[in-house]
C-alpha cells in the first residue's frame, strides 16, 4: 500500500521522473535508495523528502507550530492508523472527528501533507462505513471528501461517496 501512496504523491506534487522503491521486513516499510547510497526508510521519511525534491516545503507546514502539528499528525497516521486492529478503527474515527470539528485541514485552515497521507490511509476504512456511520462521523466525511476532491490528491484510489442527499427523503434518489 505504502508504495502505491508514494506514487500518487509523486504525481501529486508534480514530480516527472517516477522513483524506484523497495520495501523490506514483513510490514513491508517502504525504502528509496537515494543516489549518496544512504538508503531512506519509512513512509513519512520518503514523503516529507518527496515534498521538498518538488520544492514544496509549504506542505510541511509554514511556521515551527504548524510543522510540528504536521509531524504529530504523520505520526499519528503510522502510529494509530496503520495497521489498527477492527476493533480500534472506531476509537480512532472518534479522535478524528472529534479533532476535525472546527478545522478544515488537520493543520488548521491548510492543506498539508498530513491531509494528504491520511487520506491515503483512512480511505480503506471510509470506503467500507454504511451511509449512517458516515453521517455519525460528519467531520471526517467533509474533510474526506474535500481532500478526495483536492487536485491531484485521488491518484490510485476510487472516489468515495460520502453522503447521501439529504434533501429528499429516502427512496427519491
Amino acid at each position: 500500500m505504502a508504495l502505491r501512496e508514494l506514487s500518487s504523491l509523486e504525481k501529486c506534487l508534480g514530480l516527472k521522473k517516477p522513483t524506484k522503491y523497495s520495501t523490506q521486513g514483513e510490514r513491508k516499510v517502504p525504502v528509496l535508495q537515494n543516489n549518496n547510497g544512504a538508503a531512506l526508510v519509512g513512509l513519512v521519511t520518503i514523503a516529507s523528502h518527496l515534498v521538498h525534491e518538488a520544492k514544496k516545503a509549504e506542505l510541511l507546514g509554514n511556521s515551527a507550530e504548524d510543522r510540528a502539528v504536521v509531524q504529530q499528525w504523520l505520526e499519528y497516521r503510522i502510529a494509530r492508523v496503520d495497521n489498527c486492529p477492527k476493533d480500534e478503527l472506531k476509537v480512532i474515527l472518534k479522535e478524528l472527528n472529534q479533532y476535525l470539528g472546527d478545522k478544515v485541514y488537520l493543520a488548521g485552515n491548510v492543506f498539508t501533507l498530513a491531509d494528504i497521507l491520511m487520506y491515503y490511509g483512512i480511505h480503506h476504512i471510509v470506503v467500507e462505513l454504511a451511509i449512517q456511520e458516515k453521517e455519525r462521523f460528519l467531520n471526517i466525511t467533509r474533510w474526506f471528501d474535500h481532500i478526495q476532491h483536492y487536485p491531484g490528491v485521488r491518484h490510485h484510489l476510487p472516489p468515495v461517496v460520502v453522503l447521501r442527499n439529504r434533501v429528499y427523503p429516502s427512496g427519491h434518489h
